[in-house]
């Protein structure tokens, strides 16, 4: 099992807190396996707000993978369920 260290930008990331989103959709470039584990960061994408850049994590684990190719799903992506969403530090 790894640990997957992801940038996510602030939306999806308090979606993620709120047990509203349950699932990243991420380019397969890791090697996600079921299992492991992903520390989300939050992340202002264009560094406008350096305030709240990396100011929380999210710690979570894999329970689903949907391989690129499948579904309508982009070959370079995947689509990862995830569960155990807890705040790391």
């Amino acid at each position: 099992m790894k640990t997957h260290e992801l940038k996510t930008w602030p939306g999806p990331f308090q979606a993620v807190l709120d047990g509203n989103k349950r699932a990243e959709l991420r380019k397969d470039d890791r090697g996600f396996r079921v299992g492991d584990t992903l520390l989300l960061r939050e992340y202002w994408p264009d560094g406008a707000r350096p305030d709240i850049t990396v100011r929380r994590a999210l710690r979570c684990v894999v329970t689903h993978i949907v391989e690129g190719g499948k579904f309508g799903l982009d070959p370079e992506y995947v689509m990862l369920s995830i569960t155990d969403v807890e705040l790391a530090p």
